[in-house]
């Protein structure tokens, strides 16, 4: 069977798409209004949707995003720092203020590991820094070595991302539902601060120069 690759199902799903008679639009809008923008693309989508009852109000929407939805991260960071591994200073919480507030999660057990947590809209992004690129002496293996590990670190993509005048850096991050409950995300950060330990170990011959850092 021959293997096929994303963009071949990427096709066929717009294809389905442009045979349900929907075409593609472009729109701008404040982030804080994606989880509705979603809603209202959704019921778009339907062949009965009449404009008149595109609406919705805001039980609804809070109804469908469950109990534990998190619309900041303040209140996300109340309950993280109200959790049994806060208390038991294993985890600590701070809001990083600014036009989009985040949390530097600090994680003593993992030599005081920082992660990042973001909201966006229905998502959680929660984000490790690996190493600067200029750390890494090939970066031709390093990424291809990466590719054939990624399945032993589930739920976690390692990424190239811009960090302003010092170049490029290397990040892990992981993505779940603003619905989650804050268990749940609390799983998810130390999934993934153990994955940046053993992705550090496994590619440990690529970075001679963040070891010595």
């Amino acid at each position: 069977m021959e293997e096929k690759t994303s963009a071949h199902y990427q096709r066929l799903h717009r294809q389905r798409l442009r045979d349900l008679g929907l075409v593609k639009k472009e729109v701008w809008i404040l982030p804080e209004h994606s989880p509705t923008l979603q809603r209202l693309e959704k019921q778009m989508r339907l062949p009965k949707a009449h404009t008149g009852s595109l609406t919705f109000d805001n039980k609804e929407v809070e109804m469908e995003k469950g109990t534990h939805s998190y619309w900041n991260v303040r209140s996300l960071a109340a309950d993280l720092q109200a959790s049994a591994l806060a208390q038991d200073g294993k985890l600590h919480v701070e809001v990083l203020e600014g036009a989009d507030a985040s949390l530097l999660v600090t994680l003593p057990d993992f030599g005081d590991l920082p992660v990042h947590v973001a909201l966006s809209g229905e998502q959680l992004v929660v984000e490790s820094f690996l190493w600067s690129a200029s750390d890494v002496t090939d970066r031709a293996g390093l990424n291809e070595q990466i590719l054939r590990l990624q399945k032993l670190f589930p739920f976690s993509t390692v990424a190239l991302v811009p960090l302003g005048a010092a170049g490029e850096g290397y990040v892990m991050f992981a993505a779940l539902r603003s619905s989650s409950s804050s268990d749940d995300i609390i799983c998810e950060i130390l999934a993934l601060a153990d994955n940046v330990i053993q992705a550090t170990e496994a590619l440990a011959s690529y970075l001679p120069r963040a070891q010595q850092a």
